[in-house]
């Protein structure tokens, strides 16, 4: 049966609102969070960005059972990996073991608040690469002295450690990532329900391990409302990945994305009142052989409406989903 999930999306409410709604999350029945971690919102008007890990020790302390992930973090520039270690380490205590560390190669959106110039992808991986031989060992206990082509670390240690350390999932979007997570990840992370991103994890070691995806839809009772509220706050996405990654700034999406219409926004997420529509949004990327899927609830002012609609009526019938073999076979 596959793992539902439910996402606290920084970039569209504050921190407390982001606690609160992982607490009802965990009270209606969902399985997982996906936490994003941004420095900026997608676009002006979602209007938020709070601190992503202040956030997770809030959610780890407020909450019992539900498990917990970044969706993702990039450790390759405005976090160094040590400290990403020692932050996935605390979370993990917190939390009792519910934490699994989401990584990523990252958008030029919100790491170029450091400084320096924002490297090409390939470089990316490069960093990315470096970033896992840093944090593993030093979530295994190890005190670690590396020295790469674009990474350091010096007599690093964690001194606070879980018995069991975190898993790690790692984002991916095209042959380079899925490599690079089939060798060093436990889990796949994509936003796309591409078959091929698990076939070619699975080809690089990643057989038999979980995969993640995740959805964007708009509930609300009225249909013109979900796709009006779906377009002013999710057209950011439509460039694709080697757009997205980047762009500098919500003015420079919001630019980019003048010429998305409603209609192409509605046909590729899910609005509206109709279960089945959103239920077959889903589908997709269990017929991709993902086993964990989060929903995004766009519209930050939208959860409690959600999740009443979410307890009674599509949690329900997303628990009944499996593999559509015809479908998979097509």
């Amino acid at each position: 049966m596959v793992s539902i999930g439910y996402t606290i999306m920084s970039e569209q409410a504050g921190p407390k609102q982001l606690v609160a709604d992982a607490v009802r999350a965990e009270r209606v029945g969902f399985d997982f969070l996906a936490a994003s971690d941004h420095y900026f919102p997608w676009l002006s008007v979602q209007g938020h960005s709070p601190y992503a890990w202040a956030v997770l020790g809030a959610v780890a302390q407020a909450t019992e059972q539900i498990e917990l992930m970044t969706y993702v973090t990039c450790p390759i520039m405005r976090y160094h990996p040590a400290v990403v270690a020692q932050k996935a380490a605390t979370i993990q205590l917190l939390s009792d073991g519910r934490f699994t560390l989401g990584l990523g190669s990252g958008e030029n959106l919100n790491e170029h608040v450091v400084g320096g110039a924002w490297p090409p992808v390939d470089v990316r991986h490069e960093m990315l690469t470096e970033a896992f031989e840093i944090i593993r060992p030093l979530l295994a206990g190890e005190t670690v002295t590396f020295r790469g082509d674009h990474l350091e670390a010096e007599n690093a240690r964690l001194w606070d450690l879980p018995d069991d350390p975190p898993k790690i999932g790692m984002a991916v979007s095209g042959p380079r990532s899925c490599e690079l997570a089939g060798r060093y990840a436990d889990v796949m992370i994509a936003v796309q329900p591409d078959v091929e991103l698990g076939e070619r994890f699975d080809a690089a070691g990643g057989a038999g391990k979980p995969r993640v995806g995740q959805v964007g839809l708009s509930y609300d009772p009225d249909l013109t409302a979900a796709r009006s509220r779906a377009h002013q706050q999710f057209r950011w996405f439509t460039g694709g990945w080697k757009v997205m990654a980047e762009l500098p700034g919500p003015s420079h999406f919001d630019a980019a994305s003048q010429s998305v219409r409603e209609d192409d926004i509605a046909e590729q997420v899910p609005c509206g009142p109709d279960v089945a529509a959103h239920v077959a949004g889903v589908q997709k990327f269990v017929d991709a052989g993902f086993t964990h899927v989060a929903v995004v609830q766009i519209g930050g002012d939208t959860q409690d409406r959600f999740f009443d609609w979410a307890e009674a009526e599509l949690l329900p019938e997303l628990r009944r989903l499996g593999p559509d073999e015809g479908r998979k076979a097509g």
